[in-house]
C-alpha cells in the first residue's frame, strides 16, 4: 500500500516532464526570446526586471519564469492567485527576505488578486526583495492596478503555431529520458497535424492529449482516427467574459458593419463553438441592426428579433440557424449609422441644454384648468393639414435653435426618406420666408 502511494506521488505528467530547460527549447515566442530580443538579452546578461507575462494558456509563461530563475541562479517561489491570500503573500515575502540572493516570485493568474493583494507586492518590488513575475490570460490594462503595471514591464506571449506544436510533439516522442521515446511510438503525418491543430495554440494541451493517446496506441502507431477520438472535440480558446471574448464579438460586429457575410458567419460560429451564450449574441446582433443598418433597412431589426424569439422557442442547435440568418442578412443589408449618430447628438444636447420647457402649443391639456392656462393653444393638428404636414411649425423649446440631427444616407430606404425630408424642409423654408 505504501509502495503504491509513493508511485502515485512520483508521477509527473508528460507536459511537466517536457518543460523546456533552455531558452532555445521554448517554442512560439521568438519575438521575445530570439537572440537579438531584449528579454533574452536581459535574461542571459542577468540584468533582470519585474515583469508581467500576458498570453493564452499553454504558451510558456510559467516555463519562462522558471528559466529566468535558473539562468540567474535565483530562488524560485510560486503562488497561484486562485488559491493564495494575503497570508500566503506575506509568507512568500518573508522567505525572500531570509534568502541571501535573488528571489523570483512567480504569481500565476495574477489578475485574480484584488487591488489590496496586488498592492502588497509594491514595496518589495521597489526595494529589490523580489523579482516579481506575474502571469495572466487577461488584458493587464483592465485587470491589473496601474501602480503594479508602472513597476513592471508587460510581455505579450502568442498562441503557438501549428507547425511549432508539431515540433513539440516530435520532441516529446523522441525524448527517451523525459518523454515517450522509450516506448518507440510512431505517429502518422496527418495524425500529428490533427493533434497539433486540436491543441489550439496550447502546447500543454497537445502534450496532455499525446500522453492519453500513447496509452491507447496498442500497436505503437498513432493514426488520425485515434487522435480524433481523443482530441478532436477539445474546446477552442474562448473565455466567457475575458479578453478573447470581446475580441471575437468585436470581430463579428466589424464583419457585419464591413458587409462581409462570410467573415461574420465565421466569427458567429467561432463564438457558438467556444460556448458563448447564444442569447448574448442575439442581443448584440439586435444592437448591430439598430446601430449599423438602422432605417436604411428596418427589416434587419425585425429579422433579428424573430431570430432571437426562434432561438428561445427551439433552443440549440436548431435555433442557432435563425441567429445565423440574422447575422448574414445584416452583413448583406444597406448600411447606415444615421440613426445612431442622430441619437448621440440629440442626447448630448438634451444633457447640456438644461430643463427647457415644452412650448405651450404642443403641451397636452387634459383638464379645463390647463386649457385656461393656454396649454395647447395654437396647436396645428397635422392630419388636418395638406399631406398631413403642418409646414412652418416648430416643435423645439423656445430659445433652442432647431437642429437636424438625423441625416439620412444615400443607401437603402433612407434614399427615399432623405427625399421626403428635403421636400418637407423646403416647404418649411417657404413658410418661414
Amino acid at each position: 500500500m505504501n509502495d503504491l502511494f509513493v508511485a502515485e506521488k512520483s508521477y509527473r505528467p508528460l507536459a511537466d516532464r517536457m518543460r523546456p530547460r533552455q531558452l532555445d527549447q521554448v517554442f512560439g515566442q521568438s519575438h521575445l526570446l530570439g537572440f537579438d530580443k531584449p528579454l533574452r538579452q536581459a535574461i542571459e546578461a542577468g540584468k533582470l526586471h519585474s515583469m508581467i507575462f500576458w498570453g493564452p494558456p499553454g504558451t510558456g509563461k510559467t516555463t519562462i519564469a522558471r528559466l529566468i530563475a535558473e539562468y540567474s541562479d535565483a530562488r524560485f517561489i510560486t503562488l497561484s492567485a486562485v488559491l493564495a491570500g494575503v497570508k500566503d503573500i506575506r509568507e512568500a515575502i518573508a522567505q525572500a527576505q531570509q534568502h541571501q540572493g535573488l528571489t523570483v516570485l512567480f504569481v500565476d493568474e495574477v489578475h485574480r488578486f484584488n487591488k489590496a493583494q496586488q498592492d502588497a507586492f509594491l514595496p518589495h518590488i521597489e526595494d529589490g526583495t523580489i523579482l516579481f513575475v506575474g502571469a495572466t490570460t487577461e488584458n493587464p490594462s483592465f485587470e491589473l492596478n496601474n501602480a503594479l503595471l508602472s513597476r513592471t514591464r508587460t510581455y505579450i506571449l502568442k498562441a503557438i503555431e501549428v507547425e511549432e506544436i508539431e515540433q513539440v510533439i516530435d520532441r516529446a516522442m523522441s525524448d527517451a529520458t523525459h518523454g515517450l521515446g522509450e516506448f518507440e511510438l510512431s505517429i502518422e503525418d496527418d495524425a500529428r497535424r490533427l493533434l497539433a491543430t486540436a491543441a489550439d495554440g496550447d502546447a500543454r494541451r497537445a502534450l496532455t492529449y499525446l500522453e492519453i493517446i500513447s496509452d491507447l496506441a496498442d500497436d505503437k502507431n498513432i493514426d488520425a482516427t485515434l487522435v480524433a477520438n481523443v482530441a478532436q472535440q477539445g474546446p477552442r480558446r474562448f473565455d466567457k467574459g475575458g479578453d478573447l471574448f470581446y475580441e471575437q464579438i468585436s470581430a463579428l460586429h466589424k464583419s457585419v458593419r464591413g458587409s462581409d457575410p462570410d467573415a461574420a458567419l465565421y466569427w458567429f460560429c467561432r463564438m457558438i463553438d467556444g460556448g458563448c451564450d447564444p442569447i448574448y449574441i442575439a442581443r448584440r446582433v439586435v444592437r448591430m441592426a439598430i446601430e449599423d443598418i438602422g432605417i436604411a433597412d428596418p427589416r434587419g431589426l425585425e429579422l433579428c428579433l424573430h431570430g432571437w424569439q426562434t432561438y428561445e422557442r427551439l433552443g440549440s442547435p436548431e435555433g442557432e440557424l435563425a441567429l445565423a440568418q440574422g447575422v448574414v442578412y445584416l452583413a448583406c443589408a444597406a448600411k447606415s449609422n444615421a440613426l445612431y449618430s442622430a441619437y448621440n447628438r440629440a442626447m448630448e444636447d438634451a444633457r447640456n441644454s438644461g430643463s427647457l420647457e415644452v412650448p405651450m402649443h404642443i403641451r397636452n391639456a387634459p383638464t379645463q384648468f390647463m386649457k385656461q392656462q393656454g396649454y395647447g393653444d395654437g396647436y396645428r393638428y397635422a392630419h388636418d393639414e395638406e399631406d398631413a404636414f403642418a409646414a412652418g411649425e416648430n416643435y423645439f423649446p423656445q430659445g433652442f435653435e432647431p437642429k437636424q440631427y438625423y441625416q439620412p444616407v444615400e443607401r437603402g430606404l433612407e434614399i427615399k426618406i432623405a427625399e421626403k425630408l428635403a421636400s418637407l424642409r423646403k416647404r418649411n423654408k417657404g413658410i418661414e420666408s
